[in-house]
């Protein structure tokens, strides 16, 4: 018999290399490269037709009874989920260290439990007292959740077994998690892999709602092998600033719902509040209109969210090297943006430093906000304020026109309804409402000369 052949496993992105190297080749990671157990090499062919058991087959439109979602009792963790648990779903979570995940999954087993449902949380991380001790100081401790602190898969089977198949199950974390089948420490690539595997099975052979914790590296993506996100039916994000009260709970990926919708969470002393109106979160403190500031609104999903963009140009001695800071935006899009004024508007930034934030520690991926952040960037430049009740939303290309974006009548719609009197945006959009005045722009030249000349 040959003799089996070694292989390492990065633990950071999961490639595969035959020798050990102190450098992953193929994401540059330091000290991730960890030996396999050797696979059992086999000296004659199989025949995998032989012995299986036979799959029962059924048609797409065959009768059965609709899946019912459970609510967790909070609104906007269910709003992210599209509507509440999906019994026999898989939910993979992660966020910062100290984001309150743990925190977020602990308030909805309690609801649940109290409800009536049967809830089971399992942490690898903290021994039960601890748990109990959060939970008392959440306001929590009578809720008839089952608690356990347990890092073995084998041992948790076998006591869901049991008994009644959990209305929630909550891991926390997956990467604490073992099986004595795997060999290999908790954490690495073949026993996150193989642990998650056997808990999303027991979520589809008994229709138990299973949720996972995730730990995240120091990038923001979910810590094991990539593999890990395309077994479970749900990825969300629990996003946020440690300075900033509020928590945004995000849907990367939903079999069941719509992706990119958000619920929006602030940080209290008695745990995470639901906020019903991110918008007034995020719009706090604009008492008087200021030169810089813009108001954009984003959409995140099916919900539409004012945010503040500020923008704050210093003018440099002649010899000094500029510098372009962004908070809560694309560094790489203003950079374009700045391109784009200064070719087709004829404005100067080459000699002033451009600092851009997005108020509230929010983070903006919305193409549709290169419209805001222009005019927040040119109100800076030419120290005119905005009108105050205004909006401003679009795409803006290199030719300078500006595009339209899904959804306006969506966007100008919340606008109004938070009091927002003047909206501006692309030429083309169907935006006009009852009560708000609409202007459409189509070049990038046009909103210059309207701050410019007429602010």
């Amino acid at each position: 018999m040959a003799k089996p052949k070694r292989k390492y496993t990065c633990q950071a992105c999961g490639s595969i290399a035959h020798r050990w190297q102190g450098q992953c080749a193929d994401c540059a990671e330091w000290n991730t490269l960890v030996e396999d157990a050797p696979a059992t090499v086999f000296s004659q062919k199989h025949d995998l037709s032989a012995g299986g058991r036979a799959v029962e087959f059924v048609a797409l439109d065959a009768p059965s009874e609709p899946l019912k979602r459970r609510p967790t009792g909070l609104a906007e963790f269910d709003r992210a989920l599209g509507g509440g648990l999906v019994p026999g779903s898989a939910i993979l979570m992660g966020g910062d260290p100290g984001i309150g995940k743990s925190t977020l999954l602990l308030q909805a087993a309690a609801h649940v439990a109290k409800a009536g449902g049967n809830a089971v949380y399992v942490s690898g991380e903290e021994a039960s007292a601890q748990v109990r001790m959060r939970a008392s100081r959440l306001g929590l401790a009578d809720a008839p959740i089952k608690l356990a602190a347990a890092t073995s898969v084998r041992d948790i089977l076998t006591t869901l077994g049991g008994m009644e198949p959990p209305s929630l199950l909550v891991i926390d974390s997956i990467q604490t998690m073992h099986s004595d089948t795997i060999e290999g420490a908790p954490g690495t690539v073949s026993q996150v892999r193989g642990c998650a595997f056997e808990l999303v099975r027991y979520a589809k052979e008994t229709g138990a709602a299973v949720v996972l914790v995730g730990h995240v590296t120091k990038d923001g993506s979910i810590a094991g092998p990539r593999v890990l996100e395309h077994m479970v039916d749900v990825v969300m994000s629990f996003e946020g600033e440690r300075s900033h009260q509020y928590r945004i709970l995000r849907a990367l990926k939903n079999r069941f719902g719509a992706v990119d919708e958000i619920g929006v969470f602030a940080m209290a002393g008695d745990g995470l509040e639901e906020v019903a109106n991110p918008s007034m979160l995020f719009l706090s403190g604009r008492d008087m209109p200021l030169a810089g500031s813009a108001v954009f609104p984003a959409l995140e999903g099916t919900r539409p969210v004012l945010v503040e963009i500020q923008a704050l140009i210093v003018r440099l001695q002649s010899g000094a090297t500029p510098r372009r800071a962004v908070v809560g935006w694309d560094n790489s899009r203003l950079s374009m943006l700045l391109a784009v004024l200064e070719s087709r508007c004829g404005l100067n930034f080459s000699s002033a430093e451009v600092y851009l934030n997005v108020a509230g520690g929010y983070r903006l991926s919305d193409p549709a906000a290169d419209l805001a952040v222009a005019a927040a960037l040119v109100s800076a430049l030419a120290d005119k304020p905005l009108t105050n009740k205004s909006v401003w939303f679009g795409e803006v290309s290199l030719a300078g026109e500006i595009r339209p974006v899904s959804h306006s009548s969506l966007r100008v719609r919340e606008a109004a309804k938070l009091g927002f009197d003047h909206g501006f945006g692309p030429q083309e959009s169907d935006a006009n409402l009852p009560g708000l005045n609409f202007t459409g722009l189509k070049q990038l030249a046009n909103l210059v000369d309207r701050i410019v000349t007429k602010a």
